[in-house]
Formats: C-alpha cells, structure tokens, sequence
C-alpha cells in the first residue's frame, strides 16, 4: 500500500507540474516576436518543493525496508539546503532519535577533503601532483610492479591507479592505526596487483598515504589542515575526527543487522587511516562542503572568495582515471540509459546517456553507509547517512535526483553567449537569406566561401526561409562555448535553425555554418 500511495503522490506532482505552453520551444507565435521566458530559479524550487513530501515517503520506505536504525537526508539546490528530515535513532538503547544535527561517520565521503586539502596544498606551491609519493614517505621509494614501471606519484594515489589492490574491507577495520604502524606496514612490503598508472582500483591504502604527504607537506597532521583550510572556513561546525570529541546526544552509534535484531558496531578511534575514512559530521555541517562544490560551477569572473579555488573543485569533479562502461544500465523507472564512469580526485563521476554529469562519492564502515551525488549542470543534489554497516544509500539517492531532474522538468543551465558570439550571431542574421554583400562583410575566415559555395548558400536558405514562411524574432540561442552556438527563427510554418562557429583568431570569424528546417 505504501509504494501504492508514493506512485500517486509522484503522478499527483507530475500532473501539477507540466510544462505551461508558454515554455515550451516548440511555441512560435512568429507574429509576436516572443522570446521564450526564463526558467527563474524560484520556478525551479517550487516544482521540487511540491515533490518533498513523496522523497520523503521514498527515503523512509527505503531506511524500513533495509532496516537502518536511524537516517539523515537532504536536497541541496543551488547551494542551499532546501530539504531535509531524518528518521529512527542514533542510538538505539538510550532512543535518541536521529536528527539532520546528529553526527555520523561518513566512512569513504571523507576522501574527497583529504584530496581537497592536497589540492590546497598544491594551489599554495608546497607540493605537485605528480611528485612521488617517496618525496615524502621514503620507504615508497622503489615500489613497483615491473621494473619498467613508473615511481608512483602523489596522481596516482587521488586517482586510485597506484597500483594497490582493492582493500575493502581489510582497510575499514584500520582506523585507529598510528602512522608508525603504516610505516612498519610499507617497510614490511606491500604487494601490487598492478603496475602504477595503467587502472584503476580502489585503494583505501593510498588515501591513507596522501594522510602522511598534507602532514609532511604542512607541518600538520592531515585531521587538523581540513580543520582550519576546509571546516572552519565553510562554518563546518559539527565535524570531528574523533568520536570521543563528539557530544554523546548527537553522536550516532553504528549497527550491524544480523539475525533479524541489531548489534552495535565498536567505533574505532581517529588514527592515520581516518584520512581515507574517518570523519564525522552531521547533515546540516556536511551540506555547506556540498554548497561549495555546486558552486564551482559555471565557470565564472566573479571573486573567487572560497577556501579551495573554484577551479580546484572542477579539477576534482574531471574523470580523470577511467573506471567502466555499462551498457545495460537501467534507472530506477526501468528505462535502458548506458552510462560511464571514471574517478576524479577522491570523488566518482559518472554521465549518462541524457549526457547527465553527475559526482559524489558514497561511504561504508562497519556501523556506517552513506553518499552525496550532484547534477553539476542542473544545481541540485542529494545527501543521504544512516548508521547500519555498508548501508546501501547511493542507489536510492541516484533515484532520488533522477525523480527530482525529470519530475520537476528541471534543465541543465544555460551558457551565457559570449559578446563574440551574440555580435557574430546578430550580424549573421542580417544577411539571410540573400547572402548580399558578405564576401565583404568581415564576417567569415578565410576558410569559409572555399569550403561553401556562396550561390549555393544563397539557393539554401532562400529555400528554407520560403518554407518558412514570415519569420520574427530569435526564440532561442544556445551557447556550446564561447565560440560555438545555434540559434532558432520563428518561422510562420516551421522555424529554421542556424548554427556557426567562429574561429580561435583575434578578432573571432565564422568558419562552419549550417541551416536546418525545424519542423513543428
């Protein structure tokens, strides 16, 4: 009965939220000159805002069915923490219900903050990417697979592509160890199964590593540069490395469902492995690190004020080592959409056949799932934390955000065309369709009338144009780049598209052009 009344909660929202005709591209009141209105960001909250109640209903029969003692959520939009709500308990015995300020162990979410701290470092000149690592463990120093193998550097270890064989869940029980005993571990040898910078595999071991190389790089320790350099710039408040340091009404227990009951998982103390996954923090800290990563997007001149340059962060979302192909992935609706997926720098990217880009990263601890995933195009993503021990929270989230991206009709962001673009734009638009007087215009490279032949030009649009009918203003211009763009006429029968780009000289020319008849 539950998903009974979840699937009329979400039709109920889908029936309230299509698409007036005034949105639609297909509209071409070509009499009227129309400009298709924006999609302002309070439109876009208000159509997530009427599905709140149905992810809700979707997160808590989830958590019942796979039985989590106790979960936190959110929906972030632009930066901003637009939903939450929680569930269950914290711990169990004493009935402390689970809140968005209760503090979980978010495992493995931990680290994409000790590759951010690496890339602050990095930003400050105090190391490089591709270092080797025994620059600053020098018990790494002759590491390798084959003797033709590369040393493996400071990229290999944020790309999981060193060469370690995949340690779940052999590092999820090494926590608590010290840096001396990773030490002792190396000198004892460590085996490969691979030789550096050929695959990838997941490594704890090797975040592990990039620990010992913020401290040496900082003069200290990994726990306490994501402290000052990360936290307390963005307000993290509630984050912690050591669970001991954590006030017991919000710390959240970790369980183990076994034989039908649950059994509390032991916490193990912050060590020199936390740095792979160890840090704790509450939904509401959590969102802030999440606003800033959503807000490294578009590209943009503004004042650069956070505490990692936005440019950092997208090098961070960049699919940087190659993971998979799967041609047979389905949504959760049951539509076939092949997606791939690679890791960036300490956080998995994935895009999809809709060409949906989205990166995050999930967390599991004995006692411990969770996961955050962002739609870098769309401004929206989801958090999810729950305390029972490899807690499947990512492909409930993955249906979360499909729900809300298709749902709500939301639309990737547009580019904002150049000043080139929209000059070049305008003034194309002005010799169709005849074509009079354009060899001479200073519009086009040198390339262009030897590649079209400029009565040829003229005989297509001028057919086109006829087609069309009266034609009015432009209803849409989009920007690929910033030297690269389409635009539509409305058209009295059909609209006419036209596409162009101009070239990488001083001043920009149009090299490529094409016209296309848009049917309606």
């Amino acid at each position: 009965m539950k998903y009974r009344n979840l699937f009329l909660a979400l039709l109920l929202c889908q029936s309230v939220m299509i698409i007036p005709a005034a949105y639609s591209q297909d509209s071409s009141p070509y009499t009227q000159g129309y400009e298709a209105p924006a999609f302002t960001d309070a439109m876009r909250y208000q159509r997530l805002q009427a599905l709140f109640p149905a992810v809700e209903s979707m997160y808590r029969s989830f958590a019942d069915k796979n039985h989590f003692p106790g979960y936190t959520f959110g929906i972030m939009l632009d930066g901003k923490l637009v939903f939450s709500g929680a569930g269950g308990y914290t711990d169990i015995d004493k009935k402390i219900p689970a809140t968005t300020k209760s503090m979980f162990r978010i495992a493995s979410m931990s680290k994409s903050f000790t590759a951010m701290a690496i890339l602050h470092l990095r930003d400050a000149g105090k190391l490089d990417l591709d270092d080797p690592v025994w620059k600053y463990i020098p018990e790494v120093k002759g590491l390798k697979l084959t003797a033709d193998a590369p040393e493996i550097t400071i990229r290999h270890l944020l790309t999981h592509s060193a060469g370690f064989p995949e340690d779940n869940p052999w590092g999820d029980r090494q926590l608590a160890a010290t840096e001396k005993d990773l030490t002792d571990l190396i000198r004892r040898g460590v085996n490969l199964s691979n030789a550096a910078g050929l695959t990838y595999e997941y490594s704890n071991l090797g975040f592990t590593m990039l620990g010992v190389i913020i401290r040496k790089a900082s003069g200290i320790g990994y726990g306490e540069y994501i402290r000052k350099n990360i936290w307390e710039p963005l307000g993290m408040n509630q984050a912690e490395w050591e669970f001991d340091r954590v006030p017991a009404a919000q710390l959240a227990h970790g369980y183990r469902w076994i034989d039908n009951a649950w059994k509390e998982e032991p916490l193990l103390h912050d060590g020199i492995y936390g740095a792979m996954g160890g840090m704790i923090t509450s939904l509401e800290s959590f969102s802030k690190y999440v606003a800033l990563h959503q807000d490294a997007w578009p590209p943009r001149s503004v004042n650069d004020n956070g505490p990692v340059r936005r440019s950092s962060v997208r090098e961070m979302h960049q699919p940087w080592r190659f993971n998979t192909i799967s041609p047979n992935y389905k949504y959760p609706d049951g539509r076939l959409c092949p997606l791939a997926s690679a890791y960036g720098y300490g956080l998995r990217w994935t895009r999809d056949c809709e060409q949906r880009t989205v990166v995050g990263h999930s967390g599991g601890l004995p006692g411990f799932g969770s996961n955050w995933q962002i739609a870098t195009d769309y401004g929206i993503g989801v958090i999810f934390f729950a305390n029972v021990t490899y807690a499947s929270t990512t492909g409930i989230n993955l249906r979360v955000l499909d729900t809300l991206i298709r749902t709500a009709g939301l639309r990737p962001a547009a580019l904002e065309p150049s000043v080139i673009l929209k000059d070049r734009q305008a003034a194309l638009l002005k010799l169709l369709p005849d074509w009079n007087n354009a060899t001479a215009s200073g519009l086009f490279a040198e390339n262009f009338f030897k590649d079209y032949q400029l009565e040829s030009l003229k005989k297509e649009s001028a057919a086109i144009f006829k087609k069309a009918g009266r034609t009015g203003k432009v209803i849409s211009f989009v920007a690929e780049n910033q030297l690269r763009g389409s635009f539509v006429v409305a058209g009295e029968f059909m609209d006419i598209r036209i596409s162009f780009t101009l070239t990488p000289e001083n001043p920009a020319l149009i090299q490529e052009y094409h016209i296309y008849e848009v049917a309606r």
